[in-house]
């Protein structure tokens, strides 16, 4: 199968004024986004469904030319720092991103071996599904407690973790994959909307630390919300702009996803604080898309990008 890559004109580009924020949030004027020959780093977040550490195992058994087709996309995704979700331990995570390229730091959430049955799977377990990242083995990292509270006290649910990558200009970032089931609606009205909403407010506390202390930042991963929608609830609790510095700019913008047809709104999202938001290299932001029917994907989430001057 052929190796998809990034197209010649941007899928998505980054939008990054203003608007972008909901009206009324108390900010700064954007800073221009970054020209596109600036030094950078690509950072990136991909879904990678239930990746498993063994050869047939979980919810989505792989075998080892699955697990090369992965590591080949990952090599022409060519990101410098990748979140990814829904993967068991490091030894999983190594079968993608090549160890001698990348560093694997995986959330120290522990493994208490709840799972349950695969819901397409009859008979099959629930691997561990957890979030982590896969670095460029060439950039210096500071390695953060995970952020726990967005556990919510329930050990099923993803710790965010929380690393710096260092160099002349630092970025801190935070890699999550939130509650699922309410994607979409402005009040916590279904039974996971609450879960996802306290969460919510862990992860805004999250936030305002970061632009108390004036770090350039990002959250980035699997957010299981539609963020960009008009007046969407939770995107109000996490953005409110106070304190400065806090306000979030989508990477995506407003565009419409493209890896699975019924889904034309995201939700793994790159966002970015006020300070990271200049950093943005203009027009960077990209979709990977896979080659081949929707049926024949390695994933069932796209990997999604930007570039971040560096």
């Amino acid at each position: 199968m052929p190796i998809a890559r990034f197209p010649r004109r941007p899928v998505l580009t980054a939008l990054l004024s203003l608007t972008l924020g909901l009206s009324g949030a108390a900010c700064a004027p954007a800073a221009p986004a970054a020209p596109a020959d600036t030094p950078s780093i690509r950072i990136a977040s991909w879904n990678l469904e239930h990746l498993a550490a063994a050869d047939g195992a979980g919810c989505r058994p792989r075998g080892p030319a699955d697990y090369a087709l992965l590591r080949r996309h990952a090599d022409a995704l060519d990101a410098d720092v990748i979140a990814f979700q829904e993967v068991e331990n490091a030894a999983a995570a190594a079968r993608v991103f090549d160890p001698a390229r990348y560093r694997i730091v995986m959330s120290a959430r522990p493994d208490r071996g709840q799972g349950g049955e695969c819901r397409d799977r009859p008979g099959a377990s629930i691997r561990r599904q957890d979030v982590g990242f896969a670095i460029r083995r060439t950039l210096p990292i500071t390695r953060h407690r995970d952020l726990r509270a967005i556990g919510v006290g329930n050990p099923e649910l993803r710790w965010g973790v929380d690393v710096t990558i260092g160099g002349a200009r630092p970025v801190r970032l935070l890699a999550v994959h939130l509650k699922s089931g309410c994607a979409a609606g402005r009040d916590p009205e279904d039974d996971d909307c609450p879960v996802l909403f306290a969460q919510g407010r862990s992860l805004e506390r999250w936030i305002d630390a970061r632009a108390a202390a004036g770090e350039d930042f990002a959250v980035l991963g699997d957010w299981n919300r539609r963020l960009a929608d008009p007046g969407d609830g939770f995107r109000a609790l996490v953005d409110d702009g106070r304190p400065a510095g806090a306000a979030l700019t989508l990477a995506a913008g407003d565009a419409e996803a493209r890896c699975v047809a019924r889904y034309r709104r995201f939700i793994d999202h790159i966002a970015t604080g006020t300070r990271a938001t200049a950093r943005v290299v203009k027009g960077s932001f990209a979709e990977y898309l896979y080659d081949g029917d929707e049926t024949t994907h390695p994933s069932d989430h796209c990997p999604v990008s930007v570039r971040i001057a560096h």
